[in-house]
């Protein structure tokens, strides 16, 4: 006999409160002090010679509260694609496809450290919350995780955009 609607609820739900069992996080490898940002993106996009522009930036960036800045971006990968860099250039396509490839990675890096914080198989796990300022791609980097995790196809995943 197939279960009823209320048998499929009770299954789902836990017994008891949420609880979040373990936390990790990741970042790209560069970090650029806040402090330097400026020089590094005036330097970068060739608009060292825009010295108003510059000055302003730079108390934005001292007013901001932002000690570090963490990017996959490196100077090398901004040479080898100078659209990046070029005003009103394209550049759109090649940014989200490094984003596409790059965010599950470093979302399977964080979830490494929160799986061994929690302590447990990755087979319990029953719910998957992935943060990202970067997502760009359907499905999300929430599910390309899944897929790197192995993790079964039932899990819960929360994706959250910022």
């Amino acid at each position: 006999m197939a279960p009823t609607v209320a048998e499929i609820r009770k299954a789902q739900r836990a017994e008891g409160p949420a609880t979040i069992l373990g936390i990790g996080t990741a970042n790209p490898p560069n970090c650029v002090e806040q402090s330097t940002y400026p020089d590094f993106y005036f330097r970068i996009t060739n608009s060292e010679h825009m010295t108003e522009l510059k000055k302003k930036f730079k108390r934005m960036c001292e007013n901001s509260m932002i000690k570090k800045r963490y990017m996959y971006l490196t100077e090398e990968i901004l040479k080898e694609n100078p659209n990046m860099c070029a005003y009103m250039a394209p550049s759109l396509d090649v940014r989200q496809d490094m984003v596409v490839v790059e965010v599950p990675k470093l979302g399977k890096e964080a979830a490494a450290k929160a799986i061994k914080d929690w302590g447990q198989p990755k087979s319990k796990i029953t719910h998957l919350i992935f943060c990202t300022t970067s997502g760009v791609d359907m499905p999300g980097a929430d599910y390309q995780l899944t897929k790197l995790l192995g993790l079964r196809p039932h899990v819960k995943r929360f994706m959250m955009y910022q």
